[in-house]
């Protein structure tokens, strides 16, 4: 993350990871050149080293917007429970609308493989498990039966919330709401002991 420079006071920051965002998304980022950004910005290609010394120091700061905005509509939720299992439901439903709705950055952080891109792979695996911890603290507040894996939990939980925006549509039986109780009601279940 350190190959992002200070920009400039009248800086086109903002409208550079936006393109780039959006040009991650549809074309991915090895099908994406710096001059693509550059045109689509309406600038020379030299001009985005102003902003970033590298296209992986672009995708670093694209995937930080992307992973602020899922995890901060992930918290904002939460906060507003008390029961651990309320809590994962309700991270797991801004979770998925944050990954299903339309937007070039979250696109982005879920589409983009950190291994696809070895120069940021540090970078984004981070960012990645910055994002993570906020379920590995859900999912350690838990009742678990005892010798439950957690971490086999919780990679199998974000796997299925993610693999959804393969087979998700917004006209299906399902919205992300009831996706997401769907899923923790079965997590659940497989936690209740047998009677």
């Amino acid at each position: 993350m350190s190959n992002t420079r200070k920009p400039h006071t009248d800086s086109r920051l903002p409208q550079v990871l936006d393109e780039a965002a959006r040009l991650f998304r549809t074309q991915g980022f090895k099908g994406t050149s710096v001059r693509d950004i550059a045109r689509a910005v309406g600038m020379l290609p030299g001009s985005l080293y102003c902003h970033f010394a590298t296209k992986e120091a672009l995708l670093t700061a694209v995937y930080v917007k992307g992973v602020k905005q899922i995890s901060g509509a992930v918290q904002t939720v939460v906060e507003r429970h008390s029961d651990p299992w309320d809590r994962l439901e309700a991270a797991c439903v801004a979770h998925l609308e944050a990954i299903l709705r339309d937007d070039d950055y979250a696109q982005v952080v879920i589409r983009v493989l950190p291994a696809d891109v070895p120069a940021a792979l540090p970078d984004l695996i981070e960012l990645r498990n910055q994002y993570e911890a906020l379920f590995v603290a859900l999912i350690k507040a838990l009742p678990l039966r005892r010798g439950t894996d957690r971490g086999a939990l919780r990679l199998m939980l974000m796997g299925a919330l993610n693999w959804s925006q393969t087979w998700y549509r917004p006209s299906g039986k399902f919205n992300p709401r009831a996706i997401a109780h769907k899923f923790v009601t079965l997590l659940r279940q497989g936690q209740e002991l047998p009677t």
